[in-house]
């Protein structure tokens, strides 16, 4: 068994009213430094399990729920108030995140370090180094109300970055986002992972969780149907039966192969492609 961040045994969660389960029977390990991508089509119950994993279903958002989750070994009620320091969740809204009191970006930021009681010295420390790793300093003095969606996606991941949790979890940060605003969240998504954090993203841009995931779950009808490596799970053709778009090089690979191009195994990324079908070139030309 790995030494796991949060761990789901059996879950099984029931919105109020409604009739059938949003999770089923679900059973998940997310080990210490992992960086997980959760994928499926609309409706799959992927928020629904983000929710759980931070704590805010039953507690919150009320509804029945079965099973067990972990939070490295201790149940979710046994950490009370303690959760909120361990677990940072990024809303898939960045307007969900911004709390409505603060005038200021420099003091949204600072406003979950106020709530834990931080010394004022440290705060101002921590909130210029974060704003500076999410590249959102010239937004200090603007009101959060007055931003982009690109920049308050910036600020809602910083206001959680700052207060420093071991686990993240992160519901499609880049729903909103242009290409650039894309890249920039990833740039810091990316830092975070070589701060050997515990990554936990739902994100529909599956070309993205190629590149950065070390492991992948796909979801359906609320029911985990498949959970393993990127380059298993993200070459598999019979996925998009399920409503699950795979990397556009898989599917390119994928037909190559069907048509007799010589290639080992079906790419995922960009540079994955690159090599295979260099590769398939030096043998049909003969060169080794």
């Amino acid at each position: 068994m790995g030494d796991y961040a949060i761990e789901c045994k059996n879950v099984t969660y029931t919105y109020p009213l409604a009739e059938n389960p949003a999770i089923q029977d679900l059973s998940a390990g997310f080990e210490k430094g992992g960086f997980y991508g959760i994928i499926g089509e609309n409706g799959a119950g992927k928020t629904t399990l983000c929710v759980i994993l931070r704590g805010f279903a039953p507690d919150f958002y009320k509804g029945e729920l079965t099973g067990q989750v972990l939070v490295e070994g201790k149940t979710i009620p046994e950490y009370k108030t303690e959760l909120a320091a361990k677990i940072g969740y990024v809303f898939q809204n960045p307007f969900n995140q911004i709390s409505g009191v603060k005038e200021t970006v420099f003091e949204e930021v600072s406003y979950g370090l106020e709530n834990f009681g931080v010394p004022v010295d440290e705060i101002e420390e921590r909130v210029i180094n974060v704003m500076q790793m999410t590249d959102i300093e010239e937004l200090a003095y603007k009101s959060p109300f007055e931003l982009s969606g690109g920049q308050m996606q910036r600020v809602a991941l910083a206001s959680v970055i700052v207060l420093e949790p071991d686990i993240l979890i992160i519901d499609e940060p880049t729903s909103q986002l242009d290409p650039e605003g894309t890249d920039s969240v990833f740039r810091i998504i990316r830092e975070l992972k070589e701060k050997k954090k515990t990554i936990i993203l739902v994100e529909h841009k599956v070309d993205l969780i190629a590149e950065y995931a070390d492991e992948v779950l796909v979801l359906k009808n609320g029911k985990l149907i498949a959970q393993g490596k990127p380059e298993d799970i993200l070459s598999d053709m019979s996925l998009p039966e399920q409503g699950v778009a795979l990397p556009q090089v898989a599917v390119l690979g994928n037909m190559l192969r069907q048509k007799g191009f010589p290639i080992d195994r079906i790419p995922i990324t960009e540079k994955q492609a690159a090599e295979e079908f260099q590769k398939a070139m030096s043998r049909r030309s003969g060169r080794p």
